[in-house]
C-alpha cells in the first residue's frame, strides 16, 4: 500500500523554546524511525513537509488551498494520506477538505496531539499509528483520528482545550467527501468572513459593520435558533439582504444545532433572510460559506449551495 504522510506543523511536531512550545524541523521524521523499528509504521512510507511548518493558529483559507494543491497532485500516486495538523485549527481544515476535495477516492486521515512527540507521555505516537493505520482502512473521505476515534471531517470539532480526547464529532452516514464524477478539486478565492455571536445585551454595531463590510456571515445564536429582535438587529439584517451578504445561523450549544421557526423569538431571523444551518458545526458553516462565495457567482445559487446537504455536514429533516 502506498502511503503519504504530509506534515504542516502544529504540537505533534513540536519542541520547547524560550517562547514556549514551537514547531521544529525533524520531529515527525525521527517519530517515524521509532514507528517504524516498533513495527507501527508501514514500510514505504513517504513523508512530506510543508516548506514553512505552522502553528495551526497561523492557518488561513490559503493554507487549506495549499494542502489542496498537495493532495490533488497525490491522486492516483498513493493509496492512502495522512496529514499531521495542529489541534486548534484542525476542525477546519478538516470541514474545508470535504468541500474541497470533490470525487476524493481515498482515505484522507487528519490528525494531531495535544502534547508534543518531544513531551514525555505525548498522545502524538498513538495518535499518528492510528492514523496511518486508518489510511489503509478507512473509506474515502476526509477523517478525523484522535485518541483512539476515527471522526467525520464534516462534522467534527475541538470539544476540549488540553484533553488527550480532545475532539468530538457526530456519526453520518453520508461519507465525508463531496461526490463528483471525477476528481476535480476546488480552490478559494479570497473572500471576507465573520462569526458573529450573540449575547445578552451584545454590540449589534459589530453585525452591521460586518453585514456592511464582509461577504459572508456566519451568525451563533441561542438554542435551536432565537436571537434578540431588536432594531439593531433588523437593521443589521436587512443591510446584509440589500447586499446580498448570505448570514448563516449555527447554534451556540455544540449538540443538536438550529431549526429556524421553531421558536417565535427566531422570528427576526427567517424575517432577515438568515439561511438554516440545522446541525453545521461553525467550523464547517466558516468553510462552507468561503466555498459558496468562491465557486456561486448569484446570491440565490450561494444560498442554494449553503441550505443543502453536500458530503454529511448538516440534516436537513
Amino acid at each position: 500500500m502506498r502511503l503519504l504522510l504530509i506534515h504542516t506543523g502544529g504540537t505533534i511536531g513540536m519542541a520547547a523554546t524560550t517562547q514556549g512550545y514551537a514547531p521544529r524541523a525533524g520531529v515527525i521524521e525521527d517519530a517515524l524511525r521509532r514507528l517504524e523499528a516498533e513495527g507501527r509504521c508501514p514500510a514505504g512510507l513517504v513523508l512530506r513537509p510543508l516548506d514553512r511548518l505552522i502553528d495551526s493558529a497561523e492557518a488561513t483559507p490559503e493554507d487549506w488551498n495549499r494542502l489542496t494543491r498537495l493532495l490533488a497532485e497525490a491522486q492516483g500516486a498513493y493509496d492512502g494520506i495522512v496529514v499531521t495538523h495542529g489541534t486548534d485549527t484542525l476542525a477546519f481544515s478538516a470541514a474545508a477538505l470535504c468541500l474541497s476535495l470533490r470525487g476524493l477516492a481515498m482515505p484522507v486521515i487528519l490528525t494531531g496531539s495535544m502534547l508534543p512527540l518531544t513531551v514525555a507521555g505525548s498522545d502524538g505516537w498513538d495518535n499518528l499509528a492510528d492514523a496511518l493505520r486508518a489510511a489503509q482502512t478507512a473509506a474515502p473521505g476526509v477523517w478525523v483520528q484522535f485518541a483512539g476515534k476515527l471522526l467525520h471531517g464534516a462534522r467534527v470539532r475541538k470539544a476540549h482545550s488540553s484533553f488527550a480526547d480532545a475532539f468530538a464529532g457526530a456519526a453520518d452516514a453520508t461519507p465525508p467527501r463531496t461526490p463528483a464524477e471525477r476528481f476535480s478539486p476546488a480552490l478559494l478565492t479570497p473572500q471576507r468572513v465573520a462569526i458573529h455571536s450573540v449575547a445578552p445585551g451584545g454590540c449589534l454595531e459589530l453585525l452591521d459593520f460586518a453585514a456592511q463590510h464582509c461577504d459572508g456571515i456566519v451568525l451563533r445564536c441561542y438554542g435551536s435558533g432565537t436571537a434578540p429582535d431588536t432594531p439593531q438587529m433588523r437593521a443589521a439584517l436587512a443591510r446584509a439582504a440589500e447586499r446580498q451578504v448570505p448570514v448563516v445561523a449555527v447554534s451556540q450549544s455544540p449538540e443538536g444545532g438550529v431549526s429556524l421557526g421553531t421558536y417565535a423569538a427566531g422570528g427576526v431571523l427567517r424575517e432577515g433572510g438568515v439561511i438554516d444551518g440545522r446541525d453545521m458545526t461553525p467550523e464547517m458553516a466558516y468553510a462552507k460559506l468561503h466555498h459558496a462565495l468562491s465557486a456561486h457567482a448569484e446570491f440565490a445559487a450561494r444560498r442554494a449551495y449553503l441550505a443543502t446537504p453536500v458530503c454529511g455536514e448538516m440534516h436537513t429533516g
